[in-house]
């Protein structure tokens, strides 16, 4: 005769039990029933008539007990964001390599690396002291941390780059890895989170502004200077920040001094800081330096239509600009302001033009309701609008999105001035150009370089 399903389960769930706590051993006396867990699970019965309701009983408990074991893993799975495991480990978890998991994850307690904290100058030294500015730091918490987040995926990521970036890599393969490992790691959430503004990969005399375009071949040479600049954001709080990658050692005094002349300019920077002393400071470091090049000595010259700026939020270029040379406009910074504090130094005119073709494109922030014709515009606008807004964008990311035939009705959109082109920005041809950029942040306390690493 079959066995009823009450006993059936009832046996399953002693098997169960018996095998978590006391071995095989007991578990063939749990089968079995023998000793006092039978007497006790039938109440000292022998009537096997009587045993199933008591079983039944017993089976239904142990089931709710392990529902709720399992609700309460699922739980502790789901607040550590999905891994396997991770309830099992202290800390964080690694970064792989290549970087691909998102920095939530890594950093579990929500709580991003501080940058590099820089105290003001002295008649605003007190804020140090302050407990009215430790408070306000305090209340404003949450919105820092945020960038800090951005700071910190845009270390990783370029940390890992230097590592692959080699003579002989196609710089349409170096940007996309890139910028798919930004996509990771800041687990990219359309405009709440993600890329910025197109990775720059300007070679030699360009200056900044040029990325590939679909179907470019260039590839990276041991002669180029290159330089990579590249931005992340959450919530629209960008962090824009650059470096210059050289293989030639003959371009060290070029790359030093555009290193230290923008590590000047942020020393420099300040609230109540005008934007021409910081110009004066950089242009004072980075004309103090020469570069010796197939026999001829150059002074390395700030390229001086070139400024660092404001940002606020998916604002790449707020209104602010600061200069790299002496004499510019005596505006002065103020409490809570972002800024990109960058520096361009050329062995050439040390000054640019917009040539060769455009990939860079970005809505005009400050554009009203445009009338478009063009079908194929509107449509195009529309994409802009729900994936990139007023943030930059290039012609890559439109073919990642799946748009073909654009280019007239983005030239349309840049016709009516619903969206800016950016060519690229170059010195005289031969010549080569180096560039260096941090973001910064006047807290109410302390200046903070919030892209600020071990490398730059």
């Amino acid at each position: 005769m079959a066995p009823s399903v009450n006993e059936v389960e009832a046996k399953l769930d002693a098997t169960k039990l018996a095998e978590g706590v006391n071995g095989s051993g007991e578990e063939k006396a749990a089968v079995n029933g023998s000793g006092e867990e039978q007497a006790a699970a039938e109440g000292g019965s022998d009537d096997s008539e009587g045993e199933g309701a008591p079983d039944a009983e017993t089976s239904e408990a142990k089931k709710k007990r392990n529902k709720k074991k399992r609700d309460a893993k699922k739980k502790k799975a789901a607040a550590g964001g999905g891994d396997a495991g991770a309830g099992k480990r202290d800390g964080p978890l690694e970064q792989t390599n290549p970087p691909s998991v998102p920095l939530r994850l890594l950093f579990r307690d929500g709580k991003f690396p501080t940058g590099e904290l820089q105290s003001y100058k002295d008649d605003n030294l007190w804020r140090e002291t302050s407990a009215e500015k430790r408070e306000q730091e305090r209340l404003e918490f949450d919105s820092i941390n945020e960038v800090r987040q951005a700071a910190e995926v845009h270390r990783q990521v370029r940390q890992y780059m230097k590592t692959i970036i080699k003579p002989g890599i196609p710089l349409i393969d170096m940007c996309e890895t890139l910028e798919n490992t930004v996509r990771k790691l800041i687990d990219e959430r359309g405009l709440e989170a993600g890329i910025a503004f197109p990775t720059g990969c300007s070679l030699n005399y360009v200056a900044a502004h040029w990325t590939p375009n679909a179907g470019d071949k260039t590839v990276l040479q041991y002669d180029d200077v290159m330089k990579i600049d590249f931005g992340t954001q959450i919530g629209g709080r960008i962090i824009d920040s650059a470096f210059t990658v050289s293989f030639n050692p003959r371009y060290d005094p070029l790359v030093a001094a555009v290193k230290e002349a923008t590590s000047a300019g942020v020393r420099e920077a300040g609230i109540d800081v005008r934007l021409c002393d910081i110009g004066a400071a950089v242009q004072e470091v980075m004309e103090s330096y020469e570069v010796e090049l197939d026999g001829k000595t150059h002074q390395v010259k700030c390229v001086r239509n070139l400024n660092g700026h404001s940002i606020a939020p998916y604002q790449i270029h707020a209104g602010k600009s600061v200069p790299i040379v002496k004499g510019g406009e005596a505006t002065k910074m103020e409490e809570g302001e972002f800024f990109a504090i960058e520096t361009f130094g050329s062995t050439g005119k040390g000054y640019v033009r917009e040539d060769l073709e455009c990939s860079h494109y970005m809505k005009n922030f400050d554009v009203g309701k445009v009338p478009l014709r063009l079908p194929s515009a509107k449509s195009l606008l529309a994409t802009i609008d729900k994936n990139f807004g007023t943030l930059a964008f290039c012609r890559r990311y439109l073919d990642r999105l799946g748009e073909t035939k654009y280019l007239m009705a983005l030239k349309n959109l840049c016709d009516v001035g619903i969206v800016d082109p950016y060519p690229p920005l170059c010195d005289n041809k031969g010549s080569y150009v180096a560039q260096f950029e941090h973001t910064i942040h006047l807290g109410p306390m302390k200046k903070e370089v919030l892209s600020k690493g071990e490398d730059y």
